[in-house]
């Protein structure tokens, strides 16, 4: 028995009913509750449903939210307790789990990763603090109803061609795991052409042509790639990627480099660092996390240890 019992809450992916990674869910739950923590399981049929449910559970000040999933799911689960004293768990179970991997939580062993959160929850009920990190904080419209809406992210944003390859990535069921990103961005390769942003880092202003834009909290996005290889969770600053615009030949021999984060060294790509970003380019895509966040511009801006992780 754990020196105090935790009340726990496990958010389980409603997408993860089937497949492979069926029986992650139940086998956290079935862990935690065999090592004496009071668990409320929250499986809905819909991630609409599972939002409701799980407002409502964060709203009764559980111990730890847990989410298991992929990075849409960490996304969930920070849209909950960003700006709470309720911190989160993660067990990856999805395609890139970036998010994982920038917190050093195993992202491609779920017994690892259990046994990595049991862990934690052991520190946490002897009185051990949770992990304090950065987060950040995005105004846009909503896509279905156009009105103002606010939503966190955690790891990463794309708007451009890599918004583009991941929404591409989004309705492909085949393969499993990050090989999908790389079938996605050759599909989408044929149609790669330079977008005219307006982009303002912490007051600054810039028109600018470029194949795509990304904002990291993290490191990575995409299964892996190293975006932004530099960014730090708890540095109260985000790290803003630019590629200036490349042809396909171009594309294909910088591309190689982003698993390794070599990529910055070519002199098409910048990276800045800044505290507040808006980002605006007609009828372009935006991702957060993973989760589309509709079309830019965006305003985003990064809030300091507005999230408590368990990792």
């Amino acid at each position: 028995m754990p020196a105090k019992p935790l009340r726990l809450v496990v958010a389980i992916n409603p997408s993860a009913s089937f497949g492979k990674g069926s029986h992650v869910g139940p086998a956290v739950v079935s862990t935690l509750r065999g090592l004496g923590h009071e668990v409320t399981s929250l499986q809905e049929p819909t991630f609409l449903e599972l939002v409701a449910s799980g407002r409502k559970a964060v709203a009764g000040k559980p111990d730890a939210l847990i989410v298991v999933g992929g990075d849409g799911m960490v996304n969930l689960g920070v849209n909950l307790v960003a700006k709470t004293k309720v911190p989160l768990g993660i067990v990856p179970s999805g395609t890139g789990n970036d998010m994982a991997r920038g917190l050093g939580i195993p992202h491609d062993n779920t017994e690892a990763a259990i046994e990595a959160l049991a862990a934690q929850l052991r520190l946490l009920a002897g009185g051990g603090k949770p992990r304090v990190i950065d987060a950040g904080r995005i105004q846009h419209l909503d896509s279905e109803s156009g009105q103002p809406k606010t939503t966190w992210f955690a790891c990463a944003i794309s708007a451009g061609f890599d918004a583009v390859v991941n929404q591409r990535a989004n309705t492909m069921t085949q393969p499993r795991g990050p090989s999908r990103y790389i079938i996605a961005l050759l599909i989408e390769l044929a149609r790669l052409k330079p977008i005219e942003y307006t982009i303002e880092l912490d007051g600054v202003t810039t028109v600018t042509k470029a194949a795509l834009v990304s904002i990291g909290n993290s490191v990575s996005l995409g299964g892996g790639m190293k975006i932004t290889p530099d960014a730090k969770l708890d540095d109260g600053l985000l790290d803003v990627l630019i590629v200036q615009p490349l042809g396909r030949v171009a594309f294909m021999r910088i591309f190689p480099r982003v698993f390794t984060g070599e990529h910055v060294t070519d002199a098409r790509v910048s990276i800045q660092r800044a505290k507040r970003i808006a980002i605006s380019a007609p009828g372009v895509a935006a991702f957060a996390d993973g989760e589309s966040l509709g079309t830019l511009p965006i305003d985003v801006e990064v809030v300091p240890a507005a999230l408590r992780v368990l990792a």
